[in-house]
């Protein structure tokens, strides 16, 4: 496996070599269609959503900076969820943990709130203009009923007993209702009314050592808390895994019957439930070398699409919630942004265009299995932000290292580009939904599809040429044709922005440079400019003819391309 390993990451680090044997074949001419007149409904930005585990990052310069970026993606507000917003501890941020010291109690066994480490998280978030998912956890050390450990370092940060049921569920709730009591005060109760508050994470594995019961008691608490210090607060749960499979599909649906039909264990009357939400994941392996092919990571879409669909068709079932938001309060390739690609090499993929190509495809695919479904998607948290005191593309899911943006946070750019109504697109080399879900994107030919948007004087049209497959391939030849033009245009604008080897890719700037661990100041610069959006070509005004407007593009193996339209 060692060996495996560090063949991988040398194909990574220095690209493939002239011998490397071709991988699947590319499809031949490919036909996309695009009617703007055809509209599927105002147009979800799902994709405006973030989350981190490492809650004191906020406050560091680099995750400063990076809050603004974020903001400055789309002209939708930007939501951003993180761990450890309870939990105790100095406020520093090793992987995967951090802390507010918010809750201690005196030796009397009298409460001491101190809010000054959590007013800074949430005072950059304020500065930066995005709006807090507050994720309710964790245990406070003085709450916590473990008898072991409070604090267990990175890989086993689940066995520490920061993650057991409080001593006193009314305490518990009361620190709830204190917290949201001041962030109230500080930011305003219409501000704070558009938040979102979800209870604890992932309660049915050892993020939580309790019982499913527990848990429901755990909400009804926390709830209570933040209603009763803002009656109109957006509230809800569970942030379970998957769910890929039955234990995890149970703990949703008894979740949702607990809200449904029980009585608050806090307050004896119904539980409020304002929307619901789950983890769909990834699943990619490190392939071994065969006489066809190389060693090379293949992505786990089908995990991440089957986990989302049963959380569909789950919440689709039940008869009082089945129209409520769902917010994928984390959905990623894979399970653990902390795990980087030197220990795990299964992970390359973060750093160059796979992880773009990869989240276009997906974003797709959930809103299309969502609207199979007739449920409520609103929000898709990607879950990466920044490390600090990090080599330079180490292989940790971020989305900048050193503050040199990553080539994922470019199709969050080019999402930004999408308003209006999302409308209809065929592609002659999409991979229908169905197949994604069982199977991925592991046939011969690639998913080269698209997704498009159309307003009263624009429209964006995003396509990707997506595998499972992380081998080199023929580029696919994409013939796009746009109908349904408004009456009276005639010429549009054309800007066309890409990610790909060449093109807003950081990563293959860096490698050009010789992989310097401490760039000058004009390598630095140029890293820097590398990580933003580009365009493929000059913006150019174009006619449109009989209605109809048709391009010629040259699309690679997991490039992904935005075509925005102004007239």
């Amino acid at each position: 496996m060692r060996i495996l390993a560090t063949v991988l990451l040398a194909v990574i680090s220095h690209g493939c070599a002239a011998q490397t044997p071709a991988g699947p074949a590319a499809p031949a001419q490919v036909s996309v269609q695009v009617n703007l007149a055809k509209s599927q409904g105002p147009y979800k930005p799902i994709g405006s959503w973030f989350g981190y585990d490492e809650s004191n990052l906020t406050t560091t310069r680099n995750g400063r900076q990076l809050l603004r970026e974020m903001h400055d993606l789309s002209p939708v507000p930007v939501y951003v969820r993180a761990h450890h917003l309870f939990t105790s501890g100095d406020g520093s941020a090793p992987l995967k943990w951090s802390s507010s010291n918010v809750f201690t109690l005196d030796a009397a066994g009298k409460p001491i709130y101190d809010f000054k480490i959590l007013d800074g998280i949430f005072d950059a978030y304020r500065d930066a203009g995005v709006r807090p998912m507050v994720e309710l956890g964790f245990m406070p050390k003085d709450l916590a009923t473990g008898t072991g450990p409070y604090y267990v370092p990175y890989p086993k940060t689940l066995d520490g007993s920061v993650q057991t049921p409080p001593k006193d569920y009314a305490m518990w709730g009361e620190l709830v209702r204190r917290v949201t009591e001041h962030l109230v005060q500080r930011y305003s109760k219409a501000e704070v009314a558009t938040w979102y508050f979800e209870v604890w994470n992932e309660p049915d594995i050892a993020y939580w050592k309790g019982t499913p019961a527990g848990y429901f008691k755990l909400y009804d608490y926390s709830v209570a808390g933040v209603r009763k210090a803002l009656p109109n607060a957006i509230v809800g749960g569970p942030a379970t895994t998957g769910p890929g499979g039955e234990r995890a599909i149970t703990f949703l649906t008894d979740f949702l019957n607990h809200c449904a039909n029980d009585k608050s264990a806090a307050t004896g009357s119904a539980v409020p439930l304002n929307f619901i939400s789950f983890h769909p994941k990834g699943s990619p392996r490190l392939i071994a070398a065969s006489p066809d092919a190389p060693a090379h990571v293949r992505m786990g879409l089908s995990n991440e699409l089957n986990a989302a669909a049963n959380g569909f068709r789950t919440v689709a079932a039940s008869a009082k919630y089945h129209d409520l938001p769902i917010i994928l309060s984390e959905a990623d390739p894979e399970g653990c942004a902390a795990c980087s690609a030197k220990e795990n090499p299964a992970n390359a993929y973060r750093n160059g265009p796979l992880y773009p190509s990869y989240t276009a495809a997906a974003m797709k695919a959930l809103l299309d299995l969502a609207a199979e479904s007739k449920v409520n998607l609103i929000g898709m948290v990607t879950w990466a932000f920044e490390f600090e005191g990090k080599q330079y593309f180490e292989g940790f899911r971020t989305l900048a290292t050193n503050s040199v943006d990553k080539p994922v946070l470019n199709v969050f750019r080019m999402a930004g580009l999408f308003s209006g109504d999302r409308v209809a697109t065929t592609s002659s080399a999409q991979v229908r939904v169905e197949e994604m879900v069982k199977a991925g994107v592991r046939s011969q030919a690639s998913d080269v599809d698209a997704f498009a948007t159309k307003a009263a004087h624009e429209a964006a049209v995003m396509l990707w040429n997506y595998h499972d497959d992380d081998l080199p391939a023929a580029s696919a030849p994409v013939t796009v044709t746009i109908t349904g033009f408004p009456v009276g245009v005639h010429k549009v604008l054309l800007e066309h922005y890409r990610i790909d080897d060449t093109h807003s890719n950081a990563f293959t700037a860096w490698k050009a440079m010789g992989s310097p661990q401490d760039p000058t100041p004009e390598q630095y610069a140029q890293l820097k400019a590398s990580g933003q959006l580009q365009t493929i070509t000059s913006p150019e005004w174009l006619d449109i003819t009989a209605g109809s407007l048709t391009l010629a593009i040259d699309l690679p193996r997991q490039a992904t391309s935005l075509l925005h339209l102004q007239w």
